[in-house]
Protein backbone atom coordinates (compact mmCIF):
# COMPACT_ATOMS: atom_id res chain seq x y z
CA UNK A 1 0.00 0.00 0.00
CA UNK A 2 1.12 3.81 -1.14
CA UNK A 3 1.84 5.73 2.42
CA UNK A 4 1.92 9.59 1.06
CA UNK A 5 3.09 12.59 2.64
CA UNK A 6 0.32 15.14 1.86
CA UNK A 7 1.47 19.12 2.02
CA UNK A 8 -1.04 21.55 1.14
CA UNK A 9 1.54 25.03 1.17
CA UNK A 10 0.20 27.97 1.24
CA UNK A 11 1.76 31.84 0.90
CA UNK A 12 0.80 31.60 4.72
CA UNK A 13 -0.01 28.48 6.49
CA UNK A 14 1.34 25.07 5.39
CA UNK A 15 -1.13 21.98 6.25
CA UNK A 16 0.21 17.90 6.26
CA UNK A 17 -1.52 14.84 6.52
CA UNK A 18 -0.95 11.01 5.96
CA UNK A 19 -2.47 9.24 3.28
CA UNK A 20 -2.61 5.27 3.93
CA UNK A 21 -5.12 4.58 0.86
CA UNK A 22 -8.28 6.02 1.99
CA UNK A 23 -9.13 9.28 1.77
CA UNK A 24 -11.76 9.78 4.40
CA UNK A 25 -8.96 8.22 7.05
CA UNK A 26 -6.54 10.74 6.17
CA UNK A 27 -4.95 11.93 8.95
CA UNK A 28 -4.75 15.62 9.54
CA UNK A 29 -0.53 16.23 11.11
CA UNK A 30 -0.41 19.66 11.38
CA UNK A 31 -1.87 23.42 10.28
CA UNK A 32 1.01 26.13 10.70
CA UNK A 33 2.96 29.15 9.67
CA UNK A 34 4.56 28.29 5.67
CA UNK A 35 8.45 28.30 6.71
CA UNK A 36 9.74 31.41 5.42
CA UNK A 37 13.14 30.48 4.47
CA UNK A 38 14.45 27.61 1.71
CA UNK A 39 16.63 26.00 4.82
CA UNK A 40 13.22 26.43 6.91
CA UNK A 41 11.25 24.60 4.42
CA UNK A 42 13.59 21.90 4.00
CA UNK A 43 14.07 21.37 7.50
CA UNK A 44 10.64 21.17 8.25
CA UNK A 45 9.20 18.90 5.35
CA UNK A 46 12.35 16.45 6.89
CA UNK A 47 10.25 16.32 10.00
CA UNK A 48 7.37 15.91 8.68
CA UNK A 49 8.65 13.03 6.68
CA UNK A 50 10.55 11.50 9.79
CA UNK A 51 6.86 12.09 11.74
CA UNK A 52 5.16 10.38 8.75
CA UNK A 53 7.43 6.97 9.71
CA UNK A 54 7.68 4.50 6.42
CA UNK A 55 6.19 6.48 3.55
CA UNK A 56 6.75 6.16 -0.15
CA UNK A 57 5.63 9.31 -1.84
CA UNK A 58 4.84 13.03 -1.38
CA UNK A 59 2.18 15.03 -2.65
CA UNK A 60 2.85 19.06 -2.92
CA UNK A 61 0.05 21.24 -3.73
CA UNK A 62 1.96 24.48 -4.39
CA UNK A 63 0.72 28.42 -4.68
CA UNK A 64 1.94 29.39 -8.23
CA UNK A 65 3.70 27.87 -11.29
CA UNK A 66 5.57 24.50 -11.62
CA UNK A 67 6.66 22.25 -14.33
CA UNK A 68 7.02 18.80 -13.30
CA UNK A 69 8.34 18.39 -9.78
CA UNK A 70 10.35 22.30 -10.27
CA UNK A 71 8.98 25.43 -8.78
CA UNK A 72 9.02 28.19 -11.73
CA UNK A 73 7.43 30.75 -9.88
CA UNK A 74 6.06 30.88 -6.10
CA UNK A 75 5.21 34.78 -6.18
CA UNK A 76 4.66 34.76 -2.00
CA UNK A 77 7.27 32.15 -1.19
CA UNK A 78 10.25 33.34 -3.96
CA UNK A 79 12.16 31.51 -2.26
CA UNK A 80 11.18 27.97 -3.82
CA UNK A 81 11.50 29.51 -7.10
CA UNK A 82 14.02 27.19 -9.21
CA UNK A 83 13.76 24.24 -7.12
CA UNK A 84 13.28 20.68 -8.16
CA UNK A 85 11.54 18.99 -5.43
CA UNK A 86 12.32 15.46 -6.13
CA UNK A 87 16.00 16.01 -5.62
CA UNK A 88 14.93 16.88 -1.75
CA UNK A 89 13.72 13.77 -1.53
CA UNK A 90 15.17 11.17 -3.98
CA UNK A 91 14.09 8.04 -2.48
CA UNK A 92 10.53 8.43 -2.67
CA UNK A 93 7.92 9.36 -5.23
CA UNK A 94 7.85 12.91 -5.43
CA UNK A 95 4.26 14.56 -7.33
CA UNK A 96 3.43 18.64 -6.82
CA UNK A 97 1.04 20.67 -8.57
CA UNK A 98 -0.46 24.21 -8.83
CA UNK A 99 -2.72 24.48 -5.81
CA UNK A 100 -6.10 24.76 -7.91
CA UNK A 101 -4.87 22.13 -10.42
CA UNK A 102 -4.38 20.35 -7.50
CA UNK A 103 -7.51 21.13 -5.76
CA UNK A 104 -9.52 20.21 -9.24
CA UNK A 105 -7.45 16.61 -8.90
CA UNK A 106 -9.39 16.30 -5.23
CA UNK A 107 -13.14 17.22 -6.90
CA UNK A 108 -12.86 15.19 -9.82
CA UNK A 109 -11.59 11.36 -8.16
CA UNK A 110 -13.43 11.86 -4.96
CA UNK A 111 -15.84 15.60 -4.85
CA UNK A 112 -18.14 17.42 -6.91
CA UNK A 113 -16.87 16.49 -10.25
CA UNK A 114 -16.55 12.52 -9.66
CA UNK A 115 -18.99 11.80 -12.44
CA UNK A 116 -17.88 14.72 -14.86
CA UNK A 117 -15.23 14.94 -18.01
CA UNK A 118 -15.04 18.54 -18.03
CA UNK A 119 -15.40 21.19 -15.46
CA UNK A 120 -13.81 24.13 -14.54
CA UNK A 121 -13.03 25.05 -10.99
CA UNK A 122 -12.36 28.25 -9.21
CA UNK A 123 -10.55 28.85 -6.01
CA UNK A 124 -11.36 32.34 -4.95
CA UNK A 125 -9.83 33.07 -1.67
CA UNK A 126 -7.13 36.24 -1.20
CA UNK A 127 -6.37 35.18 -4.84
CA UNK A 128 -8.16 33.78 -7.66
CA UNK A 129 -6.61 30.08 -9.02
CA UNK A 130 -8.11 28.05 -11.54
CA UNK A 131 -8.13 24.66 -13.18
CA UNK A 132 -9.79 22.68 -16.09
CA UNK A 133 -10.56 19.07 -16.11
CA UNK A 134 -10.81 18.93 -20.25
CA UNK A 135 -11.91 15.19 -21.33
CA UNK A 136 -11.08 13.32 -17.96
CA UNK A 137 -7.85 14.64 -17.61
CA UNK A 138 -6.65 18.36 -15.77
CA UNK A 139 -5.06 20.65 -18.24
CA UNK A 140 -1.71 21.81 -17.65
CA UNK A 141 -0.26 23.66 -20.06
CA UNK A 142 2.87 23.41 -22.28
CA UNK A 143 5.21 24.93 -18.66
CA UNK A 144 2.25 24.16 -15.74
CA UNK A 145 0.53 27.43 -16.25
CA UNK A 146 -2.63 26.78 -18.00
CA UNK A 147 -5.70 27.53 -16.69
CA UNK A 148 -4.44 31.02 -14.86
CA UNK A 149 -7.70 32.94 -14.77
CA UNK A 150 -7.02 35.72 -12.49
CA UNK A 151 -5.03 36.71 -14.91
CA UNK A 152 -8.15 37.31 -17.27
CA UNK A 153 -9.44 40.59 -18.23
CA UNK A 154 -12.54 42.56 -19.50
CA UNK A 155 -11.15 45.84 -19.16
CA UNK A 156 -9.54 47.25 -22.04
CA UNK A 157 -8.49 50.18 -19.83
CA UNK A 158 -6.57 48.22 -17.55
CA UNK A 159 -2.79 48.71 -17.60
CA UNK A 160 -1.78 45.33 -15.79
CA UNK A 161 0.29 44.37 -13.16
CA UNK A 162 3.21 42.02 -12.72
CA UNK A 163 1.77 40.04 -9.43
CA UNK A 164 -1.65 39.86 -10.18
CA UNK A 165 -4.38 39.50 -12.88
CA UNK A 166 -6.99 42.04 -13.41
CA UNK A 167 -9.72 39.38 -12.46
CA UNK A 168 -7.79 38.50 -9.39
CA UNK A 169 -7.54 42.64 -8.29
CA UNK A 170 -11.47 42.80 -9.26
CA UNK A 171 -13.43 40.07 -7.71
CA UNK A 172 -11.05 37.93 -5.52
CA UNK A 173 -11.40 38.04 -1.29
CA UNK A 174 -9.11 41.48 -1.46
CA UNK A 175 -11.45 43.11 -3.92
CA UNK A 176 -14.15 42.16 -1.42
CA UNK A 177 -12.28 43.87 1.49
CA UNK A 178 -11.79 47.28 -0.64
CA UNK A 179 -15.67 47.48 -1.07
CA UNK A 180 -16.73 46.52 2.42
CA UNK A 181 -14.14 49.53 3.75
CA UNK A 182 -15.77 51.57 1.51
CA UNK A 183 -19.06 51.09 3.26
CA UNK A 184 -16.87 51.72 6.92
CA UNK A 185 -17.15 47.38 7.03
CA UNK A 186 -14.26 45.46 8.26
CA UNK A 187 -13.63 42.97 5.59
CA UNK A 188 -15.34 40.81 2.94
CA UNK A 189 -16.65 38.57 5.37
CA UNK A 190 -18.93 41.13 6.88
CA UNK A 191 -19.97 42.51 4.03
CA UNK A 192 -21.36 39.16 2.64
CA UNK A 193 -23.21 39.07 5.95
CA UNK A 194 -24.46 42.48 5.89
CA UNK A 195 -25.65 41.56 1.98
CA UNK A 196 -27.04 37.97 2.99
CA UNK A 197 -29.23 40.19 5.98
CA UNK A 198 -30.48 42.32 2.84
CA UNK A 199 -28.61 45.75 3.15
CA UNK A 200 -28.70 47.22 -0.32
CA UNK A 201 -25.85 49.15 0.01
CA UNK A 202 -24.08 45.69 0.57
CA UNK A 203 -25.82 43.94 -2.09
CA UNK A 204 -24.82 46.77 -4.87
CA UNK A 205 -21.21 46.63 -3.63
CA UNK A 206 -21.03 42.72 -3.57
CA UNK A 207 -22.41 43.38 -7.37
CA UNK A 208 -19.93 45.18 -8.73
CA UNK A 209 -16.87 42.12 -8.39
CA UNK A 210 -19.52 39.61 -8.92
CA UNK A 211 -20.35 41.23 -12.54
CA UNK A 212 -16.54 41.19 -13.31
CA UNK A 213 -16.29 37.61 -12.04
CA UNK A 214 -19.24 36.69 -14.42
CA UNK A 215 -18.35 38.21 -17.64
CA UNK A 216 -14.53 37.17 -17.22
CA UNK A 217 -15.93 33.82 -16.71
CA UNK A 218 -18.60 33.44 -19.31
CA UNK A 219 -15.09 33.63 -22.20
CA UNK A 220 -14.07 30.41 -20.19
CA UNK A 221 -17.68 28.78 -20.64
CA UNK A 222 -17.78 29.58 -24.14
CA UNK A 223 -14.03 28.74 -24.40
CA UNK A 224 -14.22 25.08 -23.06
CA UNK A 225 -17.75 24.06 -22.27
CA UNK A 226 -17.43 22.51 -19.11
CA UNK A 227 -20.57 20.49 -17.51
CA UNK A 228 -19.61 22.57 -14.41
CA UNK A 229 -18.48 25.54 -12.52
CA UNK A 230 -16.85 24.63 -9.18
CA UNK A 231 -16.44 26.96 -6.73
CA UNK A 232 -13.96 26.63 -3.60
CA UNK A 233 -11.89 28.72 -1.43
CA UNK A 234 -13.20 30.97 1.44
CA UNK A 235 -15.72 32.58 -0.79
CA UNK A 236 -17.47 28.92 -1.74
CA UNK A 237 -20.10 29.29 1.45
CA UNK A 238 -21.27 33.00 0.42
CA UNK A 239 -22.47 31.40 -3.39
CA UNK A 240 -25.96 31.86 -1.95
CA UNK A 241 -25.69 36.12 -2.05
CA UNK A 242 -22.81 35.76 -4.92
CA UNK A 243 -24.55 33.56 -7.46
CA UNK A 244 -27.21 35.94 -8.25
CA UNK A 245 -25.06 38.77 -10.17
CA UNK A 246 -22.71 36.39 -11.02
CA UNK A 247 -24.76 34.03 -12.99
CA UNK A 248 -26.58 37.40 -14.54
CA UNK A 249 -23.56 38.71 -15.98
CA UNK A 250 -22.07 35.24 -16.94
CA UNK A 251 -25.25 34.45 -18.73
CA UNK A 252 -25.82 37.62 -20.62
CA UNK A 253 -22.35 37.01 -22.14
CA UNK A 254 -23.28 33.81 -23.34
CA UNK A 255 -25.34 31.57 -26.40
CA UNK A 256 -27.95 30.45 -25.63
CA UNK A 257 -26.83 26.60 -25.43
CA UNK A 258 -24.48 27.65 -22.56
CA UNK A 259 -26.46 29.42 -20.18
CA UNK A 260 -27.38 26.81 -18.39
CA UNK A 261 -23.89 25.94 -16.79
CA UNK A 262 -24.17 24.38 -13.24
CA UNK A 263 -22.27 26.44 -10.70
CA UNK A 264 -21.60 24.93 -7.59
CA UNK A 265 -19.38 24.63 -4.19
CA UNK A 266 -16.36 21.77 -4.24
CA UNK A 267 -17.20 19.38 -2.07
CA UNK A 268 -13.88 19.75 -0.32
CA UNK A 269 -13.82 23.21 0.45
CA UNK A 270 -10.55 24.31 2.25
CA UNK A 271 -9.55 20.77 2.42
CA UNK A 272 -9.72 20.30 -1.11
CA UNK A 273 -5.89 21.16 -1.58
CA UNK A 274 -4.75 18.34 1.08
CA UNK A 275 -6.59 15.65 -0.61
CA UNK A 276 -5.82 16.63 -3.82
CA UNK A 277 -1.71 15.91 -2.50
CA UNK A 278 -2.29 13.00 -1.24
CA UNK A 279 -4.24 11.56 -4.44
CA UNK A 280 -1.47 13.29 -6.20
CA UNK A 281 1.66 11.29 -4.49
CA UNK A 282 -0.74 8.13 -4.95
CA UNK A 283 -0.52 8.55 -8.00
CA UNK A 284 2.69 9.58 -9.13
CA UNK A 285 4.12 11.52 -12.23
CA UNK A 286 0.64 10.86 -13.88
CA UNK A 287 -1.44 12.43 -11.54
CA UNK A 288 -3.32 14.58 -13.80
CA UNK A 289 -4.51 11.63 -15.90
CA UNK A 290 -8.46 11.05 -14.31
CA UNK A 291 -10.09 8.74 -16.49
Amino acid sequence: MTRVLAIDLGGTNLRAGMHRGDIAALQMLTHEAAPSTLEDFRARLGALVDEAGEITAIGLAMPGLVEGTVCRWIPNLPYLDGQDLQKLFPDLTVAVGNDAQIAMLAEAVEGGARSLSDALLLAIGTGIGSAVLAGGRIVAGAQGGACSFGWACADTSDIGEDRSGWLERSASGRALDIAAQELSLENGAALIAEARSGNGDAMAALGTPMRSLGTALAGAVALLNPQAVLISGGIADALDVMKPPLLAALQRHLPPHLRQINIRPGAFGSRAGLVGAALAGAAGAGWRQIR
